[in-house]
């Protein structure tokens, strides 16, 4: 699901602007006082040419779509960037993100302050989803919420009275690195390191390597004939869980009851009031059988093992922002920063 698009004459100013990078592609939009987008584009990352001209790309971009609005960035209070980690919040820098290696220790937010001639406030890319949620999505009743995002890694952001948790070393909320299995064979996380920490199970990669460890064992499935004519993803796994196969809705099942018991110790520590699951691996979400049964399985599982203070008062749900989170959370980023500043 997507957020609500409106027109120039339905907004209500002042305007923001969130960037939400990502290896293949950077989204952009342009974002009313309210959270409501006004117009939104993706541009190619092309992470080879490096940081700098990406920035440079994306200020020419959010020119186009406000010259679309009969804008200028006159009319733009301020800025929101995410980023993939590793960063250095304060300091405005991108360290070391694992699949970006043109973009090392650069100074992207205040490249693209001085781009822009706009104060930038600058997240991690799955902060500024978790804030897009908290701001006008699955998480706006709440005062506090922790959002897990599954897909190519399990990234997180907590949100707490308002304020997205960053942490002393710009590391807080890195919700996939939580060890959920203490075994000395626990698996390692597919991006290197990271032994029996969530991500070597809940991400994308590590389903299929769960499966794959299961089919190269000889366990019967559906799978295996696809398999011989392509590559195994998540979202095979998922569509052969809605046609009935057994494997499958074990590894997905399986992956519930471990992403619980990362969600029991988030809540444990911090007490929100809700979790939401974001990302692309989310098995349909609440429109499909293997989507709902995922949803209850997780909820099964924090049920079973929360305390009861928490247990029955945490609301457990699904994003609803979808793709537009990251843009929007950056945005309401920015906006937060210009309310700080008193302007």
């Amino acid at each position: 699901m997507a957020s609500e698009r409106i027109t120039r004459d339905q907004a209500v100013a002042p305007f923001f602007v969130g960037v939400d990078v990502g290896g293949t592609n950077i989204k952009i939009g342009i974002v009313d006082d309210r959270g409501n987008t006004l117009a939104h584009t993706a541009i190619p990352t092309d992470e080879a040419l490096g940081a700098e001209a990406a920035m440079q790309r994306s200020h020419d971009a959010i020119a186009s779509l406000l010259s679309e609005l009969a804008l200028t960035l006159e009319d733009v209070a301020a800025v929101g960037l995410g980023s993939p980690g590793s960063m250095d919040i304060p300091k405005g820098l991108i360290l070391e993100p694992p699949n970006m290696p043109s973009w090392r220790y650069f100074p992207l937010r205040d490249t693209l302050s001085k781009l822009c001639g706009k104060p930038v406030g600058f997240a991690n890319d799955a902060n500024a989803a978790a804030y897009g949620e908290y701001w006008i999505g699955s998480g706006r009743q709440f005062n506090s919420m922790v959002m897990f995002t599954l897909g190519t890694g399990v990234g997180g952001g907590i949100i707490l009275d308002g304020v997205s948790l960053d942490g002393s070393h710009s590391f807080g909320s890195e919700l996939g690195h939580i060890i959920v299995d203490s075994r000395l064979d626990a698996r390692l996380c597919v991006w290197g390191g990271g032994q029996g920490q969530l991500e070597a199970y809940a991400s994308a990669p590590g389903v299929v390597a769960r499966t794959a460890d299961l089919l190269a064992a000889g366990r019967e499935s559906t799978l295996t004939a696809r398999v011989a004519e392509g590559e195994l993803t998540s979202f095979m796994i998922y569509e052969e869980a809605e046609r009935g196969d057994e494997l499958s809705l074990e590894v997905i099942v399986e992956t519930a009851r471990l992403l619980g018991i990362g969600i029991v110790t988030v809540v444990h520590a911090v007490d929100p009031e809700a979790i939401i699951l974001g990302g692309a691996m989310d098995f349909g979400g609440h429109a499909t059988a293997t989507g709902r049964m995922f949803l209850d399985r997780v909820r099964e599982e924090f049920q079973a093992r929360a305390y009861h203070v928490v247990r029955d008062t945490v609301t457990i749900d699904y994003a609803t922002l979808g793709g537009d989170a990251g843009y929007i959370g950056a945005a309401g980023i920015g906006r937060s920063l210009y309310q700080r500043s008193g302007s």
